[in-house]
């Protein structure tokens, strides 16, 4: 769970009414749960692959697991941005030089946690998971106090009043039903990237058979706060207010049911859970790129680890790449959302390449039992994250391609570094072709301003 929920309540009042949110709860809950029960199969049935971009390249080759193992590493770095700038926010409650019009202090100061984050990871990944029991616990109390005085000051006239949408001042443009739940997918989609970090140690459990219930129960858990704490400020406030409300929106919610001492412990909840989520996302970018590295997905470089067991190379890159993105603070209003937008589009390609390997698999294994449920899961999360990907925004699929440019020369030079033929199948070469076409695409619309971040 990370720092994304304190900004549910106010994202979600922008994109929709509570009726087309709760419509796109289910949904995204639904589709979700598709996607757990197959990344748990699949850690099952194939334990002997390791990271998820080895579904991928076991089901469709090896440039398909690059496709997969890149678009994932994307996601890392990009998601560690968007923390970044949810944690500033925060910051700025109780520090007003981290709020004003003025944003180089924001930047300076999440550049020095940036790098210190960065020199405790290279100094030992395990050290540096010790902290996060303590950061959940902190984390989790905040939330629960949230949750428990918005449904005691909940009022059921304010939350009926424009239940479909707001025809009086219809401030957003929200339209029809159907409009309103395709933006909240992408709002609702980025809670729930890093949902396979469960799923992917089930394979760890004393009994095996455990896994299933234990990624469920989580699952639904997660799912239930999520609801609880974005939808129940429609029964407080009303969705004009929450949409204009200042970022992160529980923070100010909470500050208008209780007072000043609300918003200080929702902000000082925030910015320690973002310091844990930014700490473990610190980890998995260069814990991904070294895995691709160990299957000649990327150079060698990528892959040597320090005497502490760390990709310094991996992680450093990951880190410059994060600090050119935070400068980007200085010139947008919009870097949290941008942020969030293409880390969570650059993970669902995982994804898709995650649920097309379950169908391929239940297919093959068809007289095994219980294979047509599972080909039925892998169909309806397929389904899911296609359909979820282009609601997101066709635009941040297109704008993430740019980034497979120089990922796919490293990948040519890690082949050919292996001492394999650098060979690829018709499929793969279409793939590629396909892929720097809409990056070169990508590139001349920017520049023309046709397609605006």
């Amino acid at each position: 769970m990370g720092g994304g929920i304190f900004a549910l309540a106010s994202d979600l009042a922008i994109a929709a009414s509570p009726g087309p949110a709760l419509i796109a709860w289910g949904l995204v809950g639904f589709g979700t749960l598709m996607l757990a029960l197959s990344l748990n199969n699949l850690v099952l049935k194939r334990p002997d692959l390791e990271g998820i971009f080895s579904y991928a390249e076991e089901g469709f080759g090896k440039y398909a697991g690059f496709i997969s193992g890149w678009g994932y590493w994307i996601s890392a770095w990009m998601g560690t941005v968007a923390f970044a700038t949810v944690m500033m926010n925060a910051m700025g409650y109780f520090f007003p030089i981290f709020n004003g019009t003025n944003k180089l202090p924001s930047v300076l100061f999440a550049s020095v946690v940036l790098w210190l984050l960065t020199l405790l990871v290279n100094h030992g990944i395990e050290s540096a998971a010790a902290l996060n029991s303590l950061i959940t616990i902190c984390k989790l109390v905040p939330l629960f106090a949230f949750i428990v005085i918005a449904i005691l000051l909940f009022k059921g006239q304010v939350f009926t009043a424009h239940f479909w949408y707001n025809v009086g001042t219809n401030m957003t443009g929200s339209g029809s039903i159907a409009a309103q739940i395709k933006r909240c997918f992408i709002i609702m989609m980025w809670v729930f990237v890093g949902i396979e970090g469960a799923t992917m140690l089930s394979s760890r459990a004393k009994q095996k058979s455990d896994a299933g219930k234990a990624t469920l129960i989580g699952l639904f858990c997660i799912l239930a706060i999520y609801m609880l704490a974005s939808i129940l400020p429609y029964g407080y406030l009303s969705r004009n207010a929450l949409a204009s409300i200042q970022q992160p929106g529980m923070v100010y919610v909470f500050r208008e049911m209780v007072g000043s001492w609300g918003g200080a412990l929702i902000s000082g909840g925030l910015i320690i859970s973002t310091l844990g989520s930014w700490l473990s996302w610190t980890m998995l970018p260069a814990e991904t790129t070294r895995l691709m590295a160990n299957q000649h997905l990327l150079p060698r470089a990528f892959g040597k680890a320090n005497r502490y067991g760390t990709a310094t190379f991996s992680l450093v890159l990951s880190s410059v790449l994060i600090q050119f993105f935070l400068l980007s603070l200085l010139v947008t209003d919009r870097a949290y959302q941008i942020a969030y937008s293409m880390c969570t589009v650059a993970v669902t390609i995982c994804y898709i390449l995650v649920a097309a390997y379950q169908v391929k698999y239940a297919v093959q294994h068809l007289k095994e039992k219980g294979s047509y449920w599972q080909l039925a899961v892998g169909i309806l999360a397929l389904t899911f994250e296609s359909t979820a990907i282009y609601f997101s925004g066709v635009k941040y699929l297109i704008l993430c391609s740019i980034a497979y440019i120089p990922g796919t020369i490293l990948y040519l030079m890690a082949r050919r570094e292996a001492g394999a033929q650098v060979y690829l199948s018709h499929k793969e070469w279409f793939s590629m072709s396909a892929i720097m076409t809409c990056a070169l695409l990508a590139i001349v619309f920017v520049l023309m301003g046709r397609l605006v971040i």
